[in-house]
């Protein structure tokens, strides 16, 4: 059985797309249905730069998703692809709205809209420089949970924001918290990367962005998805369009349990996990989790043909 998985933040790349873009009109279609509905021109940042621009959350999101999309429909409308042999849709963060559009949950322009104003009130939610993200790698999600309660964070945050693999694990807070908890990794001999990002996503520090984007998701119009989508929140299957808006606010602030995901997806007999968007974040993150399985990134023509072929056999 099969998954289609869509990316996240991080995946972003001045130039992605462009080679879709000039040979089917479909993505022309696409990308200039995301300018008219933002009212700006995020095809041309997409395509042109300037990397800073992509780089700002409220760009970078909708642009992953005119980029994901892109790749599906081609692969639908153009090569006749048959999603149906696929079991579950997921995405990480912003990528779960990917999945939900391919899902046939959401309107196309509806989450363009909803991502451009999340990026917003993500960013707005703290002050440029308060923040901290740091990737915590080698060690297993557990002894980073031990490690956070003996620091006994009680005035700053210190959290988990995604636990994407094994080996791979997120953390998210003010800039003090943050720099303390570093101290106390390198104390433990635990190897991390400090990241460059522009506020720390998937905390507490982003209630404020939650409450803003719950009053906005409310008035969107969703419907039950064509096919399961597991949802970043509980790692598990939603249905429900009321219970899929509530996780999506919910989102925001939680840990991004995609490394469950993978795991749980992998439980129900899938062996294929198929990641369309820029880039292969998701699939180092799926090899890194599970062996013994299949795995495809798409964002390129030659990669989709080679996908036709080989789901064809």
């Amino acid at each position: 059985m099969k998954a289609l998985i869509f990316p996240g933040q991080g995946s972003q790349l001045v130039g992605m797309g462009s080679e879709l873009y000039n040979n089917f009109n479909i993505v022309k279609n696409i990308f200039n249905e995301a300018d008219n509905k933002l009212n700006y021109p995020i095809s041309k940042i997409i395509l042109d730069g300037p990397e800073d621009q992509l780089q700002l959350t409220k760009n970078t999101q909708p642009a992953i998703l005119v980029v994901s999309y892109s790749i599906f429909k081609v692969l639908k409308d153009e090569f006749n692809f048959d999603f149906n042999q696929f079991k579950y849709f997921a995405g990480h963060s912003l990528g779960e709205y990917s999945a939900l559009v391919c899902a046939n949950a959401l309107e196309f322009n509806d989450a363009l809209y909803l991502l451009h104003e999340r990026g917003k009130s993500m960013q707005n939610a703290v002050p440029v420089g308060h923040g901290s993200m740091i990737a915590v790698l080698g060690t297993k999600i557990d002894v980073i949970k031990k490690l956070i309660k003996d620091m006994n964070f009680q005035k700053g945050v210190c959290e988990i924001a995604n636990d994407n693999a094994e080996g791979q694990v997120i953390i998210s807070g003010d800039k003090k918290s943050v720099d303390s908890f570093q101290n106390y990794l390198k104390e433990n001999k635990i190897k991390f990367i400090p990241l460059r990002v522009s506020a720390p996503f998937h905390c507490s520090l982003m209630h404020p962005a939650a409450k803003v984007m719950k009053l906005i998701i409310d008035k969107i119009n969703f419907k039950s998805p064509s096919t399961n989508i597991i949802n970043n929140v509980t790692a598990a299957k939603e249905s429900n369009p009321e219970k899929i808006k509530e996780l999506l606010f919910k989102q925001i602030y939680s840990t991004v349990r995609w490394r469950e995901s993978i795991i749980n997806m992998s439980k129900e007999n899938i062996q294929t996990f198929v990641e369309i968007g820029p880039g292969k974040v998701l699939t180092g993150m799926v090899k890194r989790t599970l062996k013994n399985v299949n795995c495809f990134s798409i964002n390129t023509i030659t990669d989709i043909k080679n996908i036709s072929n080989e789901f064809k056999k």
